[in-house]
């Protein structure tokens, strides 16, 4: 063989093997590299990383939505936050925590003893769970004739009932699990809300 053609003959087999190597990923299986953008676009992978069960592990996502029926929810979009899970034989992930955007009839609330989110968003944080109300704009943005979109953040190792049924402490401390749960759920407002376009 000339000598001259011999560098491409190597780039080329250096191409193909790179072709093989990416088709035995599985199409339900993140590819690296992994995603940066989550739960429908409502988080970076940064912020979703913060809500932890003292577990650890590499993140990954189940994203689910529904379009609904003129007598069903127009809007539901949901996400549920994995963690690689090194103790199940069978190597499934294990749930960490589930965040929810639906449309709702009904108007904001503020459960007892939350933390509101601050600085002009509408919504309130426990330890174990969150939820924020979209600007006025959104529901129409995203395809809804209800009144309001809500995004809602349930944290079950957090949850105080379980936690005591188990005979288990709090995985992460109570205070950072809502300062998280707070940073989760203001990110989740600013993104969708730019997402679509529906600033208040």
């Amino acid at each position: 063989m000339d000598k001259k053609w011999l560098p491409l003959t190597i780039t080329l087999g250096v191409a193909g093997v790179a072709v093989v190597a990416a088709s035995v990923w599985p199409d339900d299986v993140e590819k690296p590299p992994l995603p940066q953008s989550l739960c429908h676009g409502a988080l970076s992978r940064e912020t979703a990383e913060l809500i932890d069960d003292g577990q650890g592990g590499e993140i990954s996502t189940d994203e689910w939505e529904s379009q609904g029926s003129t007598t069903d929810t127009a809007v539901f979009k949901a996400c549920r936050v994995l963690r690689a899970n090194p103790y199940d034989e069978n190597d499934n992930p294990r749930t960490v925590y589930k965040l929810v955007v639906e449309d709702t009839p009904s108007p904001p609330g503020r459960k007892k003893g939350s933390t509101p989110l601050g600085s002009g968003l509408v919504g309130w944080a426990l330890p174990e769970e969150a939820a924020v109300t979209l600007p006025a704009g959104c529901p129409v943005r995203m395809g809804s004739t209800a009144p309001y979109i809500r995004v809602w953040l349930n944290v079950p190792s957090q949850d105080e009932k379980n936690l005591a049924r188990l005979e288990e402490k709090r995985p992460v401390d109570a205070d950072i699990a809502l300062r998280n749960n707070v940073t989760v759920m203001r990110e989740v407002a600013t993104r969708l809300t730019k997402r679509y376009d529906c600033a208040g």
